[in-house]
């Protein structure tokens, strides 16, 4: 069983997924000693119930996601010999959107956000690992290439187009009634993407990445 192989085994353990991989270089700032960064998020179907059956979603205590990505992960990293690392918990923060370009399995989408190439607008993060063996992904076809780009016009605030994101537009219009079936199934533009349309997430889980970004809202008050 190759390095690759082995990996992919243990984090489907805890349904995660290797989402793509690089060998850094010196301007990197990694250790010496890596050779490979492997970037972590979720496997569908599967996470989310996975998940939310763990400790850290029951307790009741703050931050439940990522205190069992902080756990999983760097478990899984003691036990390689490698180092952890996290899109939270800063700042500082570390590039996951530099890294991620990187591995030839994500790209910058129509309207800037990342496309990776089977989970699409849906892309998401939980970790990386930074490892003393080489992991090596290959590279696989942009999705966007053949693509009419319906997340260009899916948008219906005009927050999210290709001229960038306008956060406080967002904002304002998942205040508004008309911002509930983003707030309650995930943003609309994401889902428009044919390659997320194909991705098992669930509509509860995208719910609750929402709430986190905007948590007011007509429903919550």
């Amino acid at each position: 069983m190759s390095g690759a192989e082995a990996l992919a085994k243990r984090l489907a353990e805890d349904q995660l997924e290797m989402l793509g991989a690089f060998a850094p270089d010196a301007v990197d700032g990694l250790p010496d000693w890596v050779a490979s960064v492997v970037l972590i998020g979720p496997a569908e179907p599967g996470f989310w119930p996975h998940l939310t059956a763990q400790p850290e979603w029951q307790d009741g205590a703050p931050d439940p996601v990522d205190r069992w990505s902080r756990r999983v992960i760097g478990r899984l990293a003691c036990d390689l010999e490698g180092k952890a690392y996290f899109p939270f918990g800063g700042p500082p923060y570390h590039p996951f959107q530099r890294w991620a370009l990187r591995t030839g399995r994500m790209w910058q989408s129509p309207v800037r956000l990342l496309v990776h190439s089977s989970q699409g607008l849906m892309v998401s993060f939980r970790g990386a690992l930074a490892l003393r063996e080489g992991i090596e992904l290959p590279p696989l076809a942009q999705p966007c290439a053949d693509c009419a780009a319906p997340c260009l016009s899916a948008c219906p605030a005009g927050a999210l187009t290709e001229a960038g994101y306008d956060v406080p537009a967002c904002h304002a219009f998942l205040d508004r009634a008309e911002g509930q079936p983003c707030l309650e199934g995930g943003c609309l533009v994401r889902r428009a993407c044919p390659v997320s349309q194909g991705y098992a997430r669930l509509g509860e889980q995208s719910a609750y990445h929402m709430r986190r970004f905007h948590p007011g809202g007509p429903s919550a008050r």
